[in-house]
């Protein structure tokens, strides 16, 4: 019953962790406005920014990563191989969703050393579309640290448990 609880317990982080990623995934990708001012027009996407770019690969990567682990048997050997996979997953969202909030911060606020000025009062739809992109982003990163630490104790708990 234990086991059965674990392995439940297991698979719906994962599902979970594997939304969240796809939903920031999605909302990255349809994230487009365009908008107007006199003779000039700007259009936002988030192919604009590289940053932006590497947030929609990492998302895309943990997402079919959390898919495919979905179907992993429970027995499988694999399940040491997918603590350290969970690791680099782990790491991966991190430094995406760092650099994809650095830029639309940039975006948001503007840099008035650099000279750069802010976007969003131009484009709101498409500000509020990356803002809610980076907070699934946020939420596959916090179930991603927490499925890390399930997937440790899963796998060190039997090692503990057979030397003693």
């Amino acid at each position: 019953m234990v086991k059965l609880t674990k392995r439940i317990g297991g698979l719906v982080l994962r599902l979970a962790a594997f939304g969240a990623a796809l939903a920031a995934l999605i909302v990255m990708i349809t994230s487009r406005e365009r908008a107007s001012f006199f003779a000039v027009s700007l259009e936002a996407k988030y192919t604009d920014m590289a940053a932006f770019k590497y947030f929609v690969i990492a998302n895309a990567v943990v997402s079919v990563y959390s898919f495919l682990v979905l179907f992993l048997p429970e027995k499988s050997l694999l399940w040491k191989f997918v603590v350290v996979l969970d690791l680099v997953m782990t790491m991966l969202l991190t430094s995406s969703l760092s650099a994809a909030l650095a830029v639309a911060l940039v975006g948001k606020k503007g840099n008035e050393n650099a000279g750069w000025l802010p976007i969003c009062g131009q484009v709101p739809k498409f500000c509020d579309q990356v803002t809610g992109a980076l907070i699934a982003g946020f939420v596959a990163l916090v179930l991603y640290v927490l499925l890390l630490l399930y997937s440790l104790h899963s796998v060190v708990d039997p090692f503990l448990l057979q030397k003693t």
